[in-house]
């Protein structure tokens, strides 16, 4: 049964198919109005498959890009998110059409990132590939664990957060094979890469994968051949991606490549971590410790003298005076002064941790403004 999906005050003087929702099993296309009234675009997926529909003949047969096909403009569901719509005539014709459609969700144009935990029991792999980037000292057993809840949790746990698939506050979505769609809002603007858990090159954590920018979720009460996409709890709307997840989806490479700085050296990943936590609209506080965060990861190229620590002070002084500002909070901070700090030096987080809270401490008793930065 579709989860009652709920609806706005503005609703509350008709009566429309989306109002409906939750109240009965729901229709393929009451769920899609009802994403589209949230603003995100849809796109038909096959019956009762979790795959985008197929192509028209002609897509079929014919090798070419999705922003070259004359389909998607001229209202034709072909190559999959690429033609999602919030266009309620347009999906009225599609759903119209083939009745049986799941529906697919894009997460990039929705503002979407989907925390995609797979509960598939198996062994776990290698300890450097259960979180990419963590080390995981031998002394530390990992009996027990099995799956992506497992690893997920154990992520939360060393970040001292709650657990994800815990967050009562947000849109989760239970699978028809026993995993979790955790919904969250992304900042305006921001585009968070896919991944896949199980992939050497980019994952948050083993058997976790993440929905974002390039890819697609299944809305909530689709009915597939394994079962039906079913919310948890009372959350029926995605709460905002959490800082400190964010900061780990930055860690983990999880943004694009940025443009090259003024003076021509790349930005380390690790920096972007510093532009979220400082609030996204604020750029000049964003650059002003992504600079500093930058010299500090930097320092992973150079094993011995690279003065790490006095870059990683210098950092910590700058965040500390942030924090005194109001331009940050404490914890996003220290989770961004952190993250770029075991970039370069992975096992020296007590070291670490010791630096930054004295540079903060020192920092924070002289607020930076405005006119401060350069």
């Amino acid at each position: 049964m579709l989860p009652d999906l709920g609806k706005s005050p503005s609703d509350s003087t008709c009566r429309s198919e989306t109002d409906r929702v939750g109240s009965r099993p729901g229709t393929p296309l009451e769920i899609a109005l009802w994403c589209s009234q949230q603003g995100w675009p849809v796109h038909p997926l096959a019956p009762r498959r979790k795959t985008p529909s197929a192509n028209c003949r002609e897509c079929q047969v014919r090798t070419h890009k999705p922003q070259d096909c004359p389909c998607i403009p001229s209202g034709r569901w072909c190559h999959g998110f690429h033609a999602a719509t919030t266009d309620v005539a347009r999906i009225r014709a599609w759903w119209g059409q083939q009745p049986g459609f799941g529906v697919g969700v894009a997460c990039g144009s929705a503002g979407l990132v989907v925390i995609d935990v797979d509960a598939h029991d198996a062994l776990p792999p290698q300890r450097e590939r259960l979180l990419p980037g963590i080390p995981i000292p031998p002394a530390v057993s990992l009996n027990g664990l099995r799956h992506g809840f497992h690893s997920l949790a154990l992520l939360a746990a060393l970040r001292g957060q709650p657990d994800p698939a815990e967050d009562s506050t947000t849109l989760r979505v239970r699978t028809p094979s026993g995993g979790m769609h955790i919904w969250y809002a992304a900042e305006p603007g921001q585009a968070w890469q896919c991944s896949a858990g199980s992939s050497p090159s980019r994952a948050l954590a083993w058997q976790v994968d993440v929905r974002a920018h390039g890819g697609y979720i299944i809305a909530p009460g689709t009915v597939t051949d394994a079962g039906t996409y079913t919310a948890v709890g009372s959350a029926r709307h995605p709460a905002p991606l959490p800082a400190w997840l964010a900061l780990e989806l930055a860690r983990t490479g999880h943004l694009p490549a940025l443009p090259p700085q003024r003076s021509g050296s790349p930005v380390p990943q690790r920096a972007r971590a510093a532009v979220i936590a400082a609030g996204g609209g604020r750029a000049v506080v964003g650059r002003t410790l992504a600079t500093v965060l930058a010299a500090v990861s930097a320092c992973a190229s150079v094993p011995e003298g690279a003065a790490f620590s006095d870059k990683l002070n210098r950092a910590a002084y700058t965040a500390g005076g942030l924090v005194s500002a109001g331009h940050l909070t404490d914890s996003d901070a220290e989770s961004a002064l952190l993250a770029a700090a075991l970039h370069a030096r992975p096992t020296q987080e007590r070291r670490a941790l010791q630096i930054i809270r004295s540079g903060m401490s020192a920092g924070r008793q002289r607020p930076l403004m405005p006119g401060d930065f350069s």
